[in-house]
């Protein structure tokens, strides 16, 4: 509807609109979103909240403004520092509105510090932190074995690192063997790899040693050696670990917390076994500073020896050392005499015994009870035969008589036994039937039969069977 003023001009008066809270927020947001999707806001960081949902919650301000800032988990776990209140830094992120509250937020996905980069950053954060925790501490160190036979190198099998330390020890000392653990030295698995290594040599055992070698490279080629758990496992290795990354220039976490560092790979395998030329050398003067010592002691103890002889306390005493020795060699002689005559004693005793044993000839009795036992021998044998004869000539008349009363002996004169289906023998015809199964046992073999008639038995003889 228009109205008309006084002058008149048309006019029309604005609709009213009521919004709800939620959907004027909404509404807000939706053009927040639209029109700020991608921004970059620079400040500085405080009220910073990490809580374990792995999100993180803090706000940019400067002098006379400030806005919420919320990192979600996806974005912040890819960070390579660890913020912290004061930090000044440049988040990149669009700009929205919490609509519980209202609020005017950043959700940011990335995020890097004003100044050092993001890596050294983080390097000097996690230098920090182990070195508060004692991990660089000299005193923890483990000493390197001067000369191992067995030593472990964790690395890229590619790589030119390992040729260069293989080249060395073959010319310094052949006779080491190395275990080459195959590991990658860039990219988010190198700590991980690296670290499995670290864990297989110590439970294995089978080197003394461990080196961790990689060619030189720029700090973000590096950058897994800084890497907080891969440092930890260094730290917690019970072997020894020599620490030869990048170039002398090039510093890692994992060289603060080895328990040696080299400039290079190629120094590793220097520093970690010497050559035989050093050892024999050192050997050499070893025994030349041994023979001027020896010397050295015996010179002084002859000087020290002249001057106690001068001495009359060591005059008595040789003097009683003398006669000592001359009382040692009266009882030497005395006891060389007396066992001499002990030994003369002894054979005469020997040639008595062996005159007697002489006259008694032993081989004649010994034949004499030879022909006893023969003869008794003999008489034994022919004793022992004749009875067996004997024994013999009863058991053949038995024999002869139980095969006179064996019913397997009437057999052979035409006679036949005859069993029923079950095996018990017929005696009475009257007990078959017509079509019973019989069986009969002749002198020589057996025969099967089927009865076809049972005829009575004849008053003259037996049942006739056909």
């Amino acid at each position: 509807m228009q109205e008309t003023d006084q002058l008149g001009f048309h006019f029309r008066p604005p609709e009213r609109r009521i919004w709800t809270v939620r959907a004027l927020v909404a509404a807000v947001r939706t053009h927040l979103e639209r029109e700020y999707s991608d921004c970059w806001v620079e400040g500085e960081i405080s009220n910073l909240r990490n809580p374990d949902s792995g999100h993180l919650y803090f706000t940019l301000k400067e002098e006379n403004a400030q806005i919420r800032v919320v990192m979600f988990r996806s974005s912040s776990k890819l960070l390579r520092f660890r913020p912290e209140n004061g930090l000044h830094v440049t988040v990149r992120g669009r700009i929205t509105v919490y609509e519980d509250r209202g609020e005017l937020q950043v959700s940011a996905e990335f995020m890097e510090p004003q100044g050092a980069g993001a890596l050294q950053l983080a390097f000097e954060q996690l230098k920090a932190r182990l070195d508060a925790e004692g991990l660089f501490d000299a005193a923890r160190k483990k000493p390197i074995p001067p000369l191992p036979l067995r030593i472990g190198i964790i690395t890229s099998p590619q790589g030119a690192a390992v040729r260069d330390i293989l080249n060395i020890l073959a010319r310094r000392h052949h006779s080491a063997s190395v275990l080459i653990y195959p590991a990658q030295v860039q990219g988010e698995s190198a700590p991980i790899e690296v670290t499995a290594g670290l864990q297989y040599f110590n439970r294995v055992r089978e080197v003394e040693v461990i080196i961790i070698a990689r060619g030189g490279g720029s700090a973000e080629d590096l950058a897994a050696f800084n890497h907080e758990g891969l440092a930890r496992a260094v730290a917690a290795s019970k072997l020894p670990v020599i620490s030869a990354i990048g170039h002398e220039t090039d510093f890692t976490i994992v060289d603060f917390v080895a328990d040696l560092r080299a400039p290079t790979p190629s120094a590793a395998a220097e520093l970690v076994i010497r050559s035989r030329q050093e050892i024999e050398a050192q050997a050499e003067d070893l025994y030349h500073r041994l023979d001027r010592a020896v010397r050295y002691r015996l010179l002084m103890a002859r000087q020290e020896l002249s001057v106690r002889t001068q001495q009359g306390a060591f005059a008595r005493m040789m003097d009683g050392i003398n006669r000592r020795q001359q009382r040692l060699d009266e009882v030497g002689y005395r006891l060389e005499r007396a066992q001499g005559q002990l030994l003369e004693r002894s054979y005469r005793r020997w040639e008595i015994a062996s005159s007697a044993v002489r006259h008694y000839d032993a081989r004649q009795r010994l034949a004499a009870i030879r022909q006893r036992i023969e003869a008794q021998t003999a008489t034994l044998a022919a004793a022992a035969h004749a009875r067996l004869l004997a024994g013999r000539a009863i058991l053949d008349r038995r024999i002869a008589a139980l095969e006179a009363l064996s019913p397997v002996a009437i057999l052979n004169r035409g006679y036949a036994l005859v069993f029923d289906a079950n095996g018990e023998l017929v005696k009475d015809a009257g007990r078959l039937q017509s079509g019973d199964d019989i069986s009969a046992r002749l002198a020589r073999g057996r025969l099967r039969a089927r009865v076809n008639s049972v005829e009575e038995p004849a008053e003259s003889g037996g049942p006739a069977l056909e």
